[in-house]
């Protein structure tokens, strides 16, 4: 609807778009594992470094922050490590060579090359023009909108696999990814889709 409550036409909409930005995206966490081919001494590790934390009767890891670059990592007797809050996949891996380093640093002994796999993206988009969730719940398949409950509309893509949680403002949430280039494809592919099923709208402000 126009401001003075008129169906807008797909020309005005199709204007409102060119003139909308391109899509924007954030990449906000990264949980990846990381595995060593050895158990490690968690209580050495406290001993060695006093800045983590480690309580075994409340939880079986130990929490080991990192400020530069900033992430979490907890750490557990069997070698892995589950490592959280890096926002590309450079810094997790500039993170994980730290904790390593910093481990040898205090006398801990790792041996062999750290395995590290990425098991989920969190990212954040906007496409900067409004959605008619509606017409995209009817349209898209493997979607859910129940707006009564949740304002947002969770769609499923199966390619790439992932999970999109997305509101009328054109904001959404993106989760499932393994790698940053399908972040971007899965925003670009549910974009384009939108303007094929003319679910793009202009923002009434």
């Amino acid at each position: 609807m126009t401001a003075r409550g008129l169906p807008y036409s797909s020309e005005a909409a199709r204007e409102e778009e060119e003139k909308s930005p391109r899509p924007t995206i954030n990449i906000e966490n990264i949980v990846a594992t990381v595995t060593l081919d050895h158990p490690l001494d968690l209580h050495a590790i406290e001993h060695a470094i006093p800045s983590v934390e480690y309580n075994p009767e409340q939880f079986p890891g130990l929490v080991y922050r990192l400020e530069e670059p900033k992430v979490t990592a907890l750490i557990f007797k069997s070698g892995k490590m589950v490592v959280t809050g890096a926002k590309s996949t450079r810094q997790l891996i500039e993170a994980v060579k730290k904790i390593v380093r910093n481990l040898k640093k205090h006398g801990i002994m790792i041996m062999g090359r750290p395995k590290v796999q990425i098991q989920n993206i969190v990212a954040s988009a906007n496409l900067h023009i409004c959605v008619d969730l509606e017409r995209a719940a009817l349209t898209l398949e493997n979607s859910m909108y129940e707006p009564e409950q949740f304002p947002g509309l969770i769609y499923k893509m199966s390619e790439p696999r992932v999970v999109l949680l997305i509101f009328s403002s054109g904001k959404m949430v993106i989760t499932g990814a393994k790698r940053e280039e399908e972040v971007f494809r899965a925003v670009k592919n549910i974009y384009e889709k939108f303007k094929e099923i003319r679910a793009l709208r202009p923002c009434i402000v």
